[in-house]
């Protein structure tokens, strides 16, 4: 489990560079993997859409070009990475559209069945409790809702030398320095590494509700996108 409140303080903490270092670091790839995500949404036409984890609303605002007749609501503990995300939903003038809220993916302030599809973008690493998470994620959301998860995972035999040398030790170095929170971008690799391997996440995900699970790599396995339908009867 990760303790909630030392990654809420880590990422108020980090709030005002992450949207640059995400870029930096991932060589601006991360919006290319975010945009394969949205429009896997928009093949199911969802009319709302949760994104938990929404962090600066990266995510979220993507949602909304892929799928301009949804509502989008994002949820996420931080308050400063909200206030971030606030105003770039403003300046993008989505704000009649996407509506950002203070929550925990553990205990959702929803009703059951409430939207088309969920989201998470890079934040269920940090869930507090991974199992709780994925449940409330899939209780929201309506019977055959999608449930869409982007994360980093482990790359491919050719790139794992190279990406594993870049990950561990080129981002805590590089992260740290612009951050000034050296502890931030050493919990990123960490993380990555203790997060369940792709088929032990996939039984998770199963055992939250899911069918139809599908696993798609991305970028030679650097991220992974997984994807599946909430089963349930209505």
């Amino acid at each position: 489990m990760t303790d909630q409140r030392t990654i809420t303080a880590m990422f108020d903490d980090i709030a005002p560079r992450y949207d640059f270092l995400n870029h930096l670091l991932s060589f601006h790839i991360d919006k290319i993997w975010r945009k394969k995500a949205s429009q896997m949404v928009a093949q199911n036409h969802p009319k709302a859409i949760l994104d938990v984890a929404t962090g600066t609303a990266d995510l979220a605002i993507r949602l909304a070009k892929d799928n301009p007749t949804a509502a989008i609501t994002g949820i996420d503990p931080s308050e400063k990475m909200l206030e971030i995300g606030k105003g770039k939903v403003k300046s993008k003038k989505l704000d009649s559209r996407i509506r950002l809220l203070s929550g925990d993916v553990i205990k959702l302030p929803f009703s059951d069945n409430c939207f088309d599809a969920v989201t998470v973008g890079f934040g269920v690493r940090n869930f507090s409790n991974l199992v709780k998470g994925l449940e409330e994620m899939a209780r929201v959301a309506k019977p055959q809702g999608t449930i869409a998860i982007l994360e980093f995972s482990q790359p491919h035999s050719l790139l794992k030398t190279p990406y594993q040398f870049y990950f561990k030790h080129l981002v805590p170095c590089i992260g740290g320095a612009v951050s000034k929170h050296k502890t931030a971008y050493t919990y990123l690799p960490n993380s990555v590494d203790s997060f369940p391997e792709p088929q032990q996440f996939i039984g998770l995900l199963e055992a939250a509700g899911l069918h139809d699970i599908q696993r798609r790599t991305l970028s030679g396995g650097i991220a992974t996108l997984y994807t599946g339908y909430v089963e349930k009867t209505k």
